[in-house]
């Protein structure tokens, strides 16, 4: 099996006037978060949440002027977004629909639930609809084994879902009625 490289050193980045590590971000982070740590390099995922907090992701612009604060190479910041999960290397819709792909998630057909998102907004796993409203991700495990299949509506968790009810929480956020809360609940009137 042959390597597949990848051009790196040559990559280019989008630059804005303006830095996404504002003035007062960097204070909070020297005056805050770095008086915590023995290393800089410790301050990084406060700063990393600072970025994906206020901009739902974490742009490459903001990677390296996290580097240049906390002095560290930006091969470091970009290891560590692209490592975790949690971080985002890309901007994502304004709802995150994340489906549990567990074993016991898959036993109780958490992939017909995740078709069935697909199918309903014309997206695959790990793609945004073209308004930008929703994305679509697997995760490993919610922790929720007893009620699965199980799924994430941004922070709140549905359990014993069915392609259904998935479809019909869709809608809901789709026309506004949708409440924050998870347990699965879908309206009665639905």
């Amino acid at each position: 099996m042959a390597w597949i490289t990848k051009d790196s050193a040559n990559t280019k980045i989008e630059l804005r006037d303006e830095p996404y590590l504002t003035a007062e971000m960097e204070k909070q982070l020297r005056e805050v978060y770095l008086p915590r740590y023995e290393k800089p390099k410790g301050a990084l995922f406060p700063a990393l949440h600072m970025i994906q907090h206020t901009y739902g992701w974490v742009p490459p612009q903001a990677m390296k002027e996290i580097a240049k604060v906390l002095d560290i190479a930006p091969s470091e910041v970009l290891d560590t977004v692209s490592f975790y999960e949690e971080y985002w290397e890309h901007p994502k819709g304004e709802h995150l629909i994340s489906v549990c792909r567990s074993i016991a998630c898959e036993f109780c057909e958490a992939t017909a639930c995740t078709e069935a998102i697909k199918a309903k907004l014309g997206i695959d796993v790990g793609q945004t609809t073209d308004d930008g409203k929703f994305t679509l991700v697997e995760l490993e495990c919610l922790g929720s084994c007893g009620t699965a299949p199980v799924a994430l509506v941004d922070d709140d968790l549905h359990e014993n879902l069915t392609p259904d009810r998935i479809c019909k929480l869709i809608d809901q956020v789709q026309d506004g009625s949708y409440t924050h809360g998870g347990s699965g609940a879908v309206k009665e009137d639905l």
